[in-house]
């Protein structure tokens, strides 16, 4: 009977996150906003902040790519984070270009970078971008609309993942249901995290900055905290490549979980959905509930051979197991084979996972992430 309860309870566990939270979502009444409106004659001037830490190799065509940008009133700011090679010196030779260097003398970690520049911003909006991707020329007009609607805080810009060899499965799949996810919540009470790597919010936002929390949801918190909402921009995209090394983008997840654990458990009133109301439930089922996965399929897997005799269900839930595990292992032992969209779509997904649990159980020992390091695409 025991083992009976937590087959079932696993099991919901384990597809709530992805799979009951966005049929959830599309219950609820969808917010009223007014969306992106038509240009206007005036636009508010944008700070954008662009974070590096050792970026000789790619600043340039990085402030090559900003410098293209259509907007009226944009300042540029490189947040270098104690960087030891020569990215500051590239930065302070595009000075004619009105291009500022803010330096953290100490490397404490992204958001400390990102923070230096805050206190040198002057736009109204600020603009956060990796060195890694690429703005497109008119994104940033169809970005400062958004901020027309007095009800949004902070905006996000929708990824598109650009394979090397042309593909859309494994993780450019991934990014393809976050981006629909995005959306559900963002005509809700608003998304629980940004895209890390282009987002944009008002100033006033920023003024709580905590630098031991990743930004990205950190802003989404300051918004709820203000009232006001963080929403997706379908039309704001950010172009960025696969990684060239998958050990360090695993390496990346484990950072980004241990990181969004360590802000949540800094900011756990977030979860008391009497002080944010629904938007305490988004931050539980996305977050939280998509944490506890790894546990519940390892449950699951357990309480699965221990009712595999009683037929039935139980049979092809069993049966159903070793044939995805199976399908990863293969793939991970043979590369052709990974390549496969019926094999790299489950083999990312299980990567994710060990790399949640291996975050968890690394949060757990009093494991924490300050510094970053940049994946390399």
């Amino acid at each position: 009977m025991m083992a009976e309860w937590i087959f079932w309870l696993s099991l919901l566990g384990a597809v709530f996150s992805y799979f009951l939270y966005p049929l959830l979502l599309q219950c609820i009444p969808a917010r009223r906003m007014s969306g992106a409106k038509e240009p206007g004659k005036s636009f508010p001037r944008i700070s954008l902040i662009v974070t590096a830490h050792n970026e000789e190799a790619r600043i340039k065509p990085k402030l090559q790519n900003c410098l293209l940008l259509d907007y009226p009133d944009l300042e540029i700011i490189v947040a270098s984070d104690a960087s030891t090679d020569g990215t500051d010196e590239i930065v302070r030779s595009y000075s004619d270009a009105n291009v500022v260097l803010a330096r953290a003398e100490e490397r404490k970690g992204k958001e400390n970078a990102q923070w230096q520049a805050i206190q040198q911003a002057s736009g109204d909006i600020l603009v956060f971008s990796d060195v890694a991707t690429e703005i497109p020329e008119d994104a940033l007009r169809a970005l400062a609309r958004y901020f027309e609607d007095p009800e949004v805080g902070a905006v996000s810009s929708e990824d598109r993942f650009v394979s090397r060899d042309g593909g859309i499965a494994g993780e450019g799949a991934y990014v393809k249901y976050e981006m629909w996810l995005r959306k559900l919540e963002s005509r809700r009470s608003g998304l629980v995290g940004l895209s890390g790597s282009f987002f944009a919010a008002r100033k006033s936002i920023c003024k709580d900055w905590d630098i031991e929390s990743p930004s990205d949801f950190n802003t989404a918190l300051n918004c709820a905290r203000a009232g006001l909402v963080a929403v997706t921009a379908p039309d704001v995209l950010g172009y960025y490549k696969d990684v060239a090394d998958p050990q360090r983008e695993y390496n990346r997840k484990v950072r980004t979980v241990i990181r969004g654990m360590t802000a949540l458990q800094r900011h756990a009133e977030v979860l008391n959905p009497l002080k944010f109301g629904w938007f305490s439930i988004q931050v539980l089922s996305h977050k939280v509930m998509r944490w506890a996965v790894p546990w519940c399929l390892l449950a699951l897997f357990i309480a699965s051979l221990l009712l595999y005799h009683k037929g039935g269900f139980y049979w092809l839930a069993t049966i159903g197991q070793f044939l995805f595990y199976g399908l990863v292992v293969a793939g991970h032992l043979s590369e052709p084979l990974r390549a496969k969209p019926y094999v790299k779509i489950p083999y990312f997904f299980l990567q994710v996972n060990i790399a949640i649990a291996n975050a968890f159980i690394e949060f757990v020992r009093g494991k924490r992430m300050t510094v970053w390091a940049p994946s390399q695409r």
